[in-house]
């Protein structure tokens, strides 16, 4: 016999889950809106909040601007709220003497190439959302375990371009992410949806992958601060690989303070991903807070590299050993970016905020040249792209296929050319053949000698002009107008020259840099030797601090589309 539900219970029950009074809503409104991870703490620990309160109010923002602007993907409602709820009662349980993780309560998003335990891992693309061959994750990624470990509460997940392989964020899996400050122009690709949740209030903070810019341009677009770590001192175990070689994860904030914190939760050494083998012996000591000093600029000395500005080429993914010399030389001039005069106005201007806070920046034409973007090309991953794939599947597919062979046995398919050999759009080229890196007999010749060159060239030139790290724009052009065409052609995104970034591993950060003309965000990206990930984030706090240039986005409920996709 069913038992009857008492009422006393459903009065209880109703007054947990109704919504707050508006005044108590404006409160938290005024109070969360922009709020970082040491405010948000403090009013934890003064028990002005629940968890639960706050997830509330995050998804609640994202119910009411999502529909717009498509930055989450996939909101995981129920895992949230449990999340809350358990916290909750803990904190109730354990009283003055609770302890809290770094991120406790701290409502984040991951980007969908991030496995989450139990939900689809879409990759940005619709064949891995076939009904009944998801590609549910099997367990969480390296740096999700942590983020939970830590007390995060994941809201859901961002949306992304297909394998992240785009520079602007369109998604076969769920459509168009705009951007918040405008939402007829791009946020870049491929963290645009990460970028967009974060600038525009749905979240504290997330994560981004980076594979040729992706972290750093899409911040650049959106008034966030985005890091890239020296590659190795964060897993991607778990993260499903556009270029293995080249791909990187880090956070992305509206302030330095929640990168730094978030850093620290998410670096170590995971034997899941053997880059990051030895890191603690190499990196600088976290926490990472400790390195944000408002005068950690004063003496500093940065170059600007001279072929960033001049637009130089430099093929993604490099160019082949065997690639006879005319034809690396037309790839190469294929590559060009320009620096856009409007782009070149911006930088100049934001420089002004590094001299400020006591920096002295040097621009010569001698700082990496054109010689060392030719250098640079060379460091080819092209014939490895298969592996990072095998891998993933391997230990993140679902148990229909842990394989390429399964998958295309399982669907009826083949994968896209992106994830599994990068295939030559070159007509007149040899097709790639796909080998295992650490057997390849050209490996050295393809990758590790020209990644050892180029890496040399970063250095020495800090040496011999004395400089601490290098400056320069974190996109070559300011965000495109999505409706409308341009040069002749639907736009591939705000196109950035740092991809050379990942061929040498080196940590890079973006931080905003002021906004152009229009009102839309432009990015100052500051790089630095490796393994010097502590420094770089002080540099980037200490120039937040004498600049405070971002300023939010407002908002609209009304779109290009009721439902933009």
């Amino acid at each position: 016999m069913r038992m009857r539900t008492p009422f006393w219970y459903l009065l209880v029950l109703t007054a947990l889950i109704a919504p707050a009074s508006a005044d108590a809503q404006d409160a938290l409104t005024r109070d969360l809106l922009e709020v970082n991870i040491p405010k948000l703490e403090a009013m934890y620990r003064d028990h002005k909040y629940t968890v639960t309160q706050v997830v509330q109010w995050y998804m609640a923002r994202i119910s009411k601007y999502n529909g717009i602007y498509r930055a989450v993907q996939n909101v995981d409602r129920a895992g949230a709220l449990a999340t809350a709820a358990r916290e909750d009662a803990e904190a109730k349980a354990g009283g003055s003497s609770y302890q809290r993780g770094p991120l406790w309560g701290v409502p984040i998003v991951t980007k969908a190439n991030t496995s989450v335990e139990g939900l689809i891992t879409t990759d940005g693309w619709q064949g891995y959302t076939i009904p009944g061959h998801e590609l549910i994750a099997p367990k969480d990624a390296t740096i999700v375990a942590k983020m939970r470990a830590a007390g995060a509460v994941i809201i859901g997940q961002t949306n992304m371009p297909d394998f992240a392989a785009s520079d602007t964020n369109r998604s076969t899996a769920y459509g168009r992410t705009g951007n918040a400050y405008d939402v007829r122009f791009s946020p870049g690709g491929s963290s645009g949806g990460t970028v967009t949740a974060v600038t525009a209030n749905f979240v504290v903070l997330g994560n981004g992958t980076d594979t040729g810019n992706s972290i750093r341009m899409p911040a650049a677009t959106s008034s966030v601060v985005g890091v890239f770590p020296t590659r190795g001192l964060v897993s991607i175990a778990g993260i499903a690989p556009l270029d293995w070689l080249l791909d990187n994860t880090g956070p992305i904030a509206r302030d330095v303070t929640d990168t730094a914190i978030a850093l620290t939760v998410m670096a170590g050494e995971d034997a899941s991903d053997p880059r990051t083998l030895g890191s603690s012996g190499l990196a600088q000591p976290g926490p990472y807070t400790a390195y944000l000093k408002a005068d950690a600029l004063k003496g500093k000395r940065f170059g600007v590299p001279a072929f960033v500005l001049q637009g130089a080429g430099i093929p993604f993914q490099g160019i082949p050993a065997s690639t006879p010399a005319n034809m690396a030389a037309a790839d190469r001039v294929d590559a060009r970016m320009p620096l856009r005069p409007e782009t070149r106005e911006a930088f100049m201007k934001a420089l002004e905020g590094l001299r400020a806070a006591g920096a002295t920046v040097v621009i010569d034409d001698s700082i990496l040249p054109d010689s060392f973007a030719e250098t640079i090309s060379f460091v080819c991953t092209l014939p490895y792209i298969r592996e990072g794939t095998e891998k993933f599947l391997e230990t993140y597919g679902p148990a229909q296929y842990r394989s390429i062979e399964q998958y295309e046995k399982t669907i009826g398919s083949p994968l896209p050319h992106q994830i599994i050999d990068s295939e030559d759009l070159h007509s007149d080229r040899p097709f790639m053949k796909q080998v295992r890196l650490e057997s390849d007999p050209q490996a050295e010749a393809n990758y590790l000698a020209p990644r050892r060159k180029a890496l040399k060239a970063y250095t020495e030139t800090l040496d011999r002009l004395h400089l601490d790290g290098f400056v320069y724009p974190a996109a070559q052009m300011p965000p495109p107008d999505e409706t409308m065409p341009q040069d002749g052609q639907i736009t591939g995104g705000p196109h950035s020259d740092t991809a050379w970034v990942n061929m040498i591993g080196v940590p890079a950060a973006d931080v905003p840099g002021g906004f152009y003309p229009d009102g839309l965000p432009f990015g100052l990206e500051i790089s630095a030797r490796p393994w010097k990930d502590g420094d770089l984030l002080g540099w980037a706090y200490a120039y937040e601090q004498v600049t405070r240039h971002r300023r939010p986005p407002v908002l609209v409920e009304q779109g290009l589309l009721p439902d933009a996709r």
